[in-house]
């Protein structure tokens, strides 16, 4: 192992290492006196990360893990032995020996933390294992892969659950308070994406310090081995989810509402190209490439209810992170953007509040309740909360709070948006794929202080 894989592979552990200064998570709300037995499949970064949050909790016990990295196999192998659990099953072989992970009996659920195009292929699969299947984000990239997805759950009744952390990020759950409480009003517009300077991930050759590689694909390490492909062949929006899943849990989308239609437009793609000028020079043959993603694609949508949320893509110009969201509704509105809220008759006319005392008095009751455990647990503590609500639906054998058809329709805005932008932002629509349910279909009790 050369010193910048070592290197590179110890500050993944350290990452992480946040999560074991905690003591042990004692959860049991599921009234289920068994251990949950998961498997991992893919144990990179993220399956890093979900690793040592499972290892916190009493009620899991991690039996089988998958990568074709043997480097990473080491790496998590040794953080389950370290905890004092049996050493795993290991699988790894070839890129289809997942598959003899999902056979085990002693997996019952198992979460997928690989590259993009292996999601559905391997959820598919897990489904019809008969396992409760936990799913990295984007869930799907085509429409057919969405439509697997939600067929493979109805052939099988095995349940998926998209692990979208953004979800449980915490100034989001007050606000999903406040849209409960109806401090908004009648919901209205909604704006959200994801604005995130990606370049250095993208770029990354194992020699150069994060910020000086240019190459990616076989050259590369990390996501870089795989996710730079997408903006070199794809103009869509290859990442909707952590924006989209949280408006559509606000407005009850397959739960009384659904998206219908999608516009994209996307700018001109001079960002990846300037910065391998910038870092490895006009000669470089990287240099030479045209990407096909463009810089900044704008998707609107609107909804059976009538509203419209404004989804954005921008990993490839340099920014600082954001969301963007803002929601809107008859009564006033919130934007993280400036962390700044206005309600009418509660804020001075035509000015803003600044946004701290709102989100502390609608505080969402699962922070208030178990804020003190999801500290150290990745991405601001939501990292804690979704892993929670996996295990605990995964123990009592219940859908999840987002289920397959969530992933499918938050998922089909990468091909939907690809469509338009390939024909001049003309209209898509999107399928339903609930089947006409989403009409009878419950909201999901969001507010509910268990998971």
């Amino acid at each position: 192992m050369n010193s910048t894989r070592r290197s590179f592979i110890k500050q993944t552990a350290l990452a992480s290492a946040g999560a074991t200064i905690l003591p042990k998570y004692s959860f049991g709300m599921g009234k289920t006196k068994e251990k949950l037995k998961v498997g991992l499949i893919g144990v990179g970064l993220r399956g890093t990360n979900h690793l040592q949050n499972l290892l916190l909790r009493k009620d899991v016990l991690v039996t089988a893990i998958c990568d074709t990295d043997p480097e990473r196999i080491e790496l998590a192998t040794s953080l389950i032995v370290d905890n004092g659990d049996q050493k795993p099953k290991v699988f790894g072989q070839d890129e289809n020996d997942y598959k003899n992970l999902l056979a085990l009996n002693d997996v019952e659920a198992v979460i997928i933390a690989t590259p993009w195009l292996w999601h559905t292929l391997m959820a598919k699969d897990a489904m019809i294992a008969g396992k409760y299947t936990g799913l990295e984000v984007s869930a799907a990239n085509t429409m057919e892969e969405c439509w697997d997805l939600v067929n493979t759950h109805e052939q099988t009744g095995s349940h998926l659950m998209i692990l979208e952390n953004v979800n449980y990020r915490r100034d989001v759950m007050a606000v999903l308070n406040m849209v409960r409480q109806n401090i908004f009003g009648e919901l209205v517009h909604f704006r959200c994406g994801y604005q995130h300077d990606l370049r250095e991930v993208k770029f990354n050759d194992g020699k150069q310090p994060y910020g000086g590689g240019v190459e990616f694909g076989e050259k590369a390490i990390s996501e870089a081995k795989w996710r730079t492909q997408n903006s070199l062949l794809r103009n869509a929006d290859v990442y909707p989810t952590h924006g989209v899943g949280p408006i559509a849990a606000m407005c009850d989308i397959n739960r009384g509402n659904r998206f219908l239609s999608l516009t994209s437009t996307a700018s001109k793609g001079i960002g990846l190209h300037n910065y391998i000028v910038k870092n490895g020079g006009e000669n470089h043959p990287n240099a030479k490439l045209k990407f096909k993603q463009g810089d900044v694609i704008t998707t609107v949508i609107e909804t059976a209810n009538g509203e419209t949320i404004i989804v954005t893509h921008d990993c490839n110009l340099p920014r600082p992170y954001s969301l963007g969201f803002r929601v809107q509704g008859a009564n006033g509105l919130w934007e993280v953007d400036g962390n700044r809220i206005y309600i009418e008759g509660e804020s001075e006319p035509h000015e803003w509040d600044i946004a701290d005392e709102w989100l502390q008095k609608y505080d969402h009751p699962l922070w208030e309740k178990f804020g003190e455990f999801a500290e150290g647990s990745g991405h601001g503590g939501m990292d804690f909360f979704v892993l929670n609500a996996f295990v605990e639906s995964a123990k009592l054998k219940v859908a999840p709070p987002m289920d397959a058809y969530d992933a499918a329709a938050w998922s089909a805005i990468t091909p939907l948006s690809e469509l338009s932008i390939a024909n001049n932002g003309e209209p898509q629509d999107f399928p339903d794929f609930t089947r006409g349910n989403w009409i009878k279909r419950k909201p999901y009790n969001w507010m509910k202080s268990d998971f």
